[in-house]
Parts: C-alpha cells; structure tokens; sequence
C-alpha cells in the first residue's frame, strides 16, 4: 500500500557559486545535475581544492545577481564582479571532496576579486559538462545520477514545515527564528507535514512540459553551514544545537539530518515553476 500527498513547489533556489548566497527564482530549467546554473561554479585554493562555509564563513556574504550573460558578485567592501555566464578561460581541475573533477578557470581578475574578499589565494572555476561525476551508488543503486559541485547529490529537497518545526522548537528554547536559505536547499514543498519528506520515496510535480518524478534518496547530514548567520557572516551554535536534539538519523549512523537529497527520474529539460502542483509517495 502507497500513500500518496499533495503539495506544492513553494520556492526554489539556486546556489550558482558553490557556498556563496543562494538566489531565490521563480523558474528554473532542470537539467541532468539538478537546476541549471546551480553548482556550476566553485572557489578553490591554490590546489585547485574546495573552498566552503565551512571553514570561510565569509563566503555567505557573496551575493549573486543573474542577469541574461553574466552574474553580478558583491561582497561588503568589494567592487561589484562581472562573471559571463558563456566563456571560460583556460582548462584546469579541482577537487570536491574525493573527486577530482574537470573544471575551467574563470579568470586572473575572478581570482583576485576572491584572494582579497577571503583573504587568501583563490579561484573561480566552472565545473565541465563534458564529464560526468556521479553520485554516490551506495544511495542511488542502479541509476547513474549525475552531479556538478554540489556536495553528492543534484537536488536538495524540504519541506516548510519542517522548517516551521525547527523555528517552533528554536524560539520556544528562547532563539531566534531562521529562515530557509540557512539550508541551501534547491525545493521548497508545502503541504506536507513536518519532515514527512524523510519518509517520502517520490515526488512528482506537474510541469507544462510532462511531470517532473523525483527519488529522495538520502537524508542530508548538517555541518555548521546552517550555523552561519547569513546575513552577518557569524557562527553561532544554532540551529545544529536544537537539530541535534531531536534530528538524529540511523540512517546516516545517527547523524544530524534536515531535508532530503534527491535524483532525477524524469523530467530533464523540462521547467520547474514555484505554485506547480505535486505529489508525494511513501511506502505505508
């Protein structure tokens, strides 16, 4: 026996420069990695490592404007950056995580633009489409799920409840309320219950083109990315603090876990618009 629940896409966000700000839109293409644009780009070091929040909170204060051939970067105290969103430079690699992937420099002024916002040496690069990198198996079994820069998986998925339940839990304790971007999620569903996308196998949202089918396949372990205050670029110790309080997962071997990573089914190149309606399946 199969439930099945309505919802809806409520927002969707892209993170075009892997750990800057997310860019909230209306409409986005999907494509094999996910949406189109997110996670194509990544700052790394002088070994062509990953740069994240992580360790350079600062990188949430990089704001990104999408416009029809290039994104506009500003940082506080920065000249605004124009980064084209159609030429690369020279071929290079980098690295996320274990995988070494190929990549294109984006640029000796891109570099210096982050060398003095992060205050260490750095470059933009863009991630190769020519090359596939692959999700982890051990998760998605026999289908092939392609990924960009983000960390494993083409899509992230929540539910606005669960985020309600969190802000719930976070000002009963006497802590201010978060909002969505602390979690980098690509979909935002409503309708559902408060983390029922933990027990969600599938959703399919209607498009004009033909339904979009999405697998929820992983629970998404947090690491202090969440505790970074967008805004100001502080780490405090909320949300991790009130999440690990009722969010572990024996899943993941007990991690701290909000929101659900997500492979394509069906539905590349078709166009995901917030209000779409869907719905969502999970074994009784």
């Amino acid at each position: 026996m199969t439930d099945r629940i309505a919802c809806r896409l409520a927002a969707l966000n892209l993170h075009p420069i892997k750990s800057c700000a997310a860019v909230p839109v209306d409409e986005a293409l999907l494509i094999e990695t996910g949406l189109q644009l997110d996670r194509a780009w990544m700052v790394v070091d002088a070994k062509g490592v990953m740069l994240t929040q992580r360790a350079w909170p600062r990188m949430a204060l990089v704001q990104v404007r999408l416009r029809d051939d290039d994104m506009v970067l500003r940082a506080p105290g920065m000249l605004a950056l124009h980064v084209s969103l159609d030429a690369v430079e020279e071929a290079t690699s980098a690295r996320v995580w274990r995988d070494e992937v190929k990549a294109y420099d984006m640029g000796d002024l891109a570099a210096q633009w982050f060398s003095d916002f992060l205050g260490t040496p750095a470059r933009l690069v863009r991630f190769d489409p020519g090359q596939q990198r692959l999700a982890d198996r051990a998760w998605t079994g026999a289908l092939a799920a392609e990924v960009a820069f983000a960390d494993g998986f083409p899509l992230l998925v929540a539910s606005t409840a669960s985020l309600a339940e969190l802000n719930r839990r976070l000002v009963a304790g006497g802590q201010a309320a978060i909002g969505p971007e602390r979690f980098r999620a690509n979909l935002w569903l409503e309708g559902l219950q408060a983390h029922d996308e933990d027990r969600i196998d599938e959703i399919t949202i209607e498009t004009e083109g033909g339904p979009v089918r999405i697998r929820l396949v992983k629970p998404c372990v947090r690491c202090v990315i969440p505790n970074v205050d967008p805004g100001s670029a502080e780490v405090g110790k909320e949300p991790w603090q009130t999440l690990s309080t009722y969010r572990a997962d024996a899943r993941v071997q007990g991690g701290i876990t909000f929101a659900m990573n997500g492979v394509i089914l069906e539905g590349v190149d078709r166009v995901l618009r917030c209000g779409q309606q869907a719905s969502a399946t999970r074994a009784a």
